[in-house]
């Protein structure tokens, strides 16, 4: 049998991880008052973004003991199971090393650590793909071979609504936060190679989208032969422009839509909308 894990940031809430069959590893979630939650158990997305609103200090998140993991593989190791675990950038946390520390203390030659770079639904797609070759008989050295060769496909791309998030994270000053909220600027995030960052600026948020619309294609265009996700921070409503996209525009199937959660719904606060995808043309960039 193939297990296939990953951790809290992928955004699969409990029960749909056990409807999947798919083992969780949560995050610790930390808020300026000192409280820890496990993310995605113990604090719903809607509570998550609640609470973020109200922050003064951006919470901060810790990954995963080597022991929460070494729990997991020695249940594997004792039911002679291979395990696929597929989990968030190794640039934006330590969640791989704590997974590869618990990895060599169990000595499991049947254990297999896939850092994602990516987070959240760039994450998620990975893990059902991984369940799409596990249902489709392949061994997990074939699961593994794909993921690595497909995360370099992975794009995320969202319109945030708020920059005041961005300036409590230190990615924009107080003054440049405020001209820009003046001003109306809508600045747009990616997720490529394993690390967020800012990838472009539009007035309102209308012009925000067009231009998220027009990245998809300078990002390498949509590969609609694999799975596609659209997400929101909040508020569902902030993911409505990139569906009615796909749909109208594109003339895509519905996409799967879902929370964004808490490595870039941090920095992007409510209100943030987007996409994750693979794309067609990786030299497109």
């Amino acid at each position: 049998m193939i297990r296939i894990l990953t951790d809290s940031t992928a955004d699969i809430l409990p029960a749909e991880a056990a409807k999947l069959n798919v083992e969780l590893v949560p995050l610790q979630v930390t808020f300026e008052d000192g409280v820890s939650y496990r993310d995605g158990m113990d604090l719903t997305p809607e509570q998550f973004y609640a609470k973020l609103e109200t922050c003064h200090n951006l919470p901060t998140t810790s990954q995963p003991s080597p022991g929460q993991f070494l729990s997991h593989f020695e249940e594997a190791q004792e039911a002679g199971d291979d395990v696929i675990a597929i989990l968030l950038s190794g640039g934006l946390s330590g969640t791989c090393q704590s997974a590869q520390i618990a990895a060599a203390t169990c000595d499991y030659d049947r254990i297999f650590i896939v850092d994602s770079m990516s987070a959240t639904l760039g994450l998620q797609l990975l893990v059902r793909l991984a369940l799409r070759l596990r249902d489709e008989g392949k061994t997990a050295t074939e699961i593994v071979s794909t993921l690595e060769t497909e995360k370099h496909r992975l794009r995320i791309l969202a319109v945030v609504n708020d920059l005041k998030y961005f300036r409590k994270g230190g990615r924009l000053s107080g003054a440049e936060a405020f001209a820009g909220s003046v001003l109306g600027i809508k600045p747009l995030v990616a997720v490529r190679n394993g690390k967020v960052g800012l990838a472009g600026k539009a007035r309102g948020l209308p012009g925000a989208y067009v231009q998220l619309f027009k990245m998809i294609d300078t990002e390498g265009g949509i590969d609609t032969d694999m799975e596609y996700m659209i997400g929101y921070s909040g508020y569902k409503k902030a993911a409505e422009p990139v569906r009615q996209y796909l749909m109208s525009n594109m003339g895509l199937s519905e996409p799967r839509c879902e929370h964004i959660g808490t490595v870039v719904g941090t920095h992007a606060g409510p209100g943030a909308g987007g996409i994750a995808f693979f794309v067609k043309n990786t030299s497109a960039n």
